[in-house]
């Protein structure tokens, strides 16, 4: 392996203060650190990128496409004009929507930071902390119109806090369809679904097409370190219900080194077990948002080429690591991703989409279109046709079949913290969460914290 420094010139922020300054992505024997000094608090390394493929080869190049519709104007630069903003690179492929700052967990690791009293808490008039109440639905239904008139007929997500403690998620899920959104999808942890099966019925009837599901590992000693309790039982009874219910399922795996990196063969085989009703499976890197006094430690970091590396030698090769491409919609730093047809005996055959490999550069919004169609088309439950011929299935036929049916996606998306924040990645992001007042915020740029626990926009304008 060439072992030739490579540097890459960037702009990140000060973990610490959180003020924007300079930075490279420097390569060397197969690691890219992203290196960056503050005047004041000095510098930071963090690892980005391990192993292979290359940093060098793994590439998607776009051409910036600036949203139709910005809310801000470009004053301070990125990241501090966030709206969108004229400077942003790419349209909303998915927009989220927090719906509560509720949860029925309290997990270590947590993206909204749903258990912070200080982010999600209001003073009463007699200068008590009172939990901050949920939005109206009226409340949320403006916001819906305004994310839809922003954004256009993008992917939705509705998330928290946890979801699926609102009673009314139901309600709020037809409002969406109604005003247009043509694919929504609950981020949920699944508690409720697997207490109540009847739930799962009423989403799917509502208009929920598919589950974003919290699903950590195959043991429960992973859950009780992350989530705090074991959950595997209930996450199992989550599946079933909503595979009954005519829900798709996609897995979403928090991988945290030394707790279930050595599980995640494990997590793509249980996968492949109930597909087609689990539509695939979306790994998700651990980092580290909120308060963290001492900068995580290399070891406790895993990248992207680390976890497709293990996918291959976890699964005895049912995967390999060169099945993977960069994103056409985000910056091709962000995520990986392939497509597999689940056969009869359980091994998977890779697919390959027209055009995936190729390398000249594309507009970025057309990346943007395709992979909106992508989701709303696999990560929604299959659509089973029956067969008209009377006479009996060739090769072919049953191969087109079950195409229609049991396709898994596997991908996996690096979201960056204060330490690995790429402000070249971060204009290119596709998910973009919606701020109280409507505005649009690319998701890293939202749930950004210093090591104080600072934000630049969570509970800003709530």
């Amino acid at each position: 392996m060439d072992s030739d420094p490579y540097s890459y010139e960037t702009e990140s922020v000060c973990p610490v203060c959180l003020k924007k300054i300079s930075a490279r992505r420097v390569t060397e024997n197969g690691e890219t650190r992203i290196i960056k000094k503050c005047i004041e608090h000095g510098e930071f390394s963090t690892p980005v990128w391990r192993g292979e493929p290359a940093i060098q080869n793994w590439a998607r190049p776009k051409t910036p496409s600036v949203p139709p519709v910005t809310d801000t104007t470009a004053l301070k630069g990125c990241p501090f004009d966030c709206g969108l903003c004229p400077e942003h690179n790419q349209h909303t492929c998915t927009a989220l929507v927090e719906i509560t700052w509720r949860c029925d967990l309290n997990c270590k690791i947590c993206f909204a930071s749903a258990g912070n009293v200080e982010n999600h808490s209001v003073k009463s008039s007699k200068n008590k902390i009172l939990p901050r109440p949920d939005p109206t639905v009226d409340e949320l239904k403006i916001l819906l119109a305004k994310v839809r008139e922003t954004a256009g007929p993008c992917n939705l997500q509705l998330s928290g806090g946890e979801p699926a403690v609102r009673d009314d998620l139901p309600q709020l899920a037809t409002i969406a369809k109604e005003l247009g959104f043509p694919f929504v999808q609950i981020n949920t942890n699944g508690l409720r679904i697997a207490r109540q099966k009847e739930l799962a019925k009423i989403w799917a009837d509502a208009g929920v097409d598919s589950v974003f599901l919290q699903f950590d590992g195959t043991r429960d000693d992973i859950y009780e370190s992350i989530r705090g309790r074991s959950l595997l039982k209930e996450k199992m009874c989550a599946i079933t219900n909503l595979i009954e219910a005519g829900i798709g399922v996609v897995l979403v795996p928090t991988i945290v080194p030394g707790v279930n990196d050595d599980n995640i063969g494990e997590i793509l085989k249980l996968a492949v077990e109930h597909a087609p009703g689990v539509r695939g499976v979306h790994f998700q890197p651990v980092s580290y948002f909120g308060r963290y006094p001492q900068s995580p430690s290399d070891k406790a970091r895993i990248t992207l080429p680390e976890i497709m590396t293990k996918l291959e030698e976890q699964t005895s090769s049912l995967v390999h690591k060169t099945d993977f491409l960069p994103p056409a919609c985000e910056h091709a730093l962000c995520s990986f991703h392939s497509n597999y047809m689940v056969m009869e005996n359980g091994n998977l055959k890779k697919l390959s989409g027209k055009g995936e490999a190729c390398c000249s550069t594309r507009p970025a919004a057309e990346g943007a279109e395709k992979s909106k169609s992508f989701v709303r088309r696999q990560w929604a439950a299959p659509v089973v046709s029956e067969c008209c011929c009377t006479k009996p299935l060739d090769d072919l036929d049953r191969f087109i079949q079950r195409a229609k049916t049991h396709i898994l996606a596997v991908s996996g998306m690096a979201f960056q913290d204060a330490w690995t924040l790429d402000l070249e990645r971060l204009k290119g992001c596709c998910i973009h969460v919606a701020a109280p007042d409507g505005k649009l915020i690319p998701f890293c740029a939202y749930n950004l914290t210093s090591m104080e626990g600072s934000s630049l926009y969570r509970g800003k304008n709530d």
